[in-house]
């Protein structure tokens, strides 16, 4: 009987079974999760500052930032060898939290425009910058207007000459 039972059945090669040991490991991935969320970012005050002085004075009208007495200790400070140069965050001062921000801005406007109508350019510049650079929520964007720049007043900063 035997030899009918090998005879019906049809030949197969034999196929090497994986080890069953190997088929239950898996593999492990390390750390976890999504790598965006592995860990935490901080965001310096200075940084936002600078973020929003920039986009502060793209906005036209803006004539300068920061009030007469900054901007005048802002210019010596220019002209000491080794001192900064214009500095970005004059006339901006930020409050940064995990999520939030807050800014004041202290600016001044040029003669004849519309105060209102700039502060409203500068403060959704301003918020558009900082919330697409650094993802924080801006709060609220105060600004004070110290000064008004007439046409026939002498900047306060004037270039500087060769020697």
């Amino acid at each position: 009987m035997s030899d009918t039972t090998q005879r019906s059945r049809p030949e197969t090669p034999e196929v090497e079974q994986p080890d069953p040991q190997l088929r239950k490991t898996s593999v492990t991935k390390r750390g976890g999760g999504d790598p965006a969320n592995r860990g935490r970012t901080t965001i310096a005050d200075g940084v936002v500052e600078k973020i929003a002085g920039l986009a502060a004075r793209d906005v036209l009208g803006v004539h300068a930032m920061g009030s007469g007495i900054s901007r005048t200790f802002g210019a010596v400070r220019d002209r000491v060898p080794g001192g900064s140069s214009k500095s970005a965050t004059r006339g901006v001062k930020a409050e940064v939290g995990e999520v939030q921000t807050a800014l004041d801005l202290e600016i001044v406007v040029d003669y004849g425009v519309s105060i209102a109508d700039v502060a409203r350019d500068v403060r959704e510049n301003v918020i558009a910058a900082v919330e697409r650079m650094t993802g924080l929520e801006v709060v609220e964007v105060n600004i004070a207007v110290s000064d008004v720049k007439l046409p026939e007043e002498e900047d306060e900063e004037p270039e500087t000459r060769l020697q």
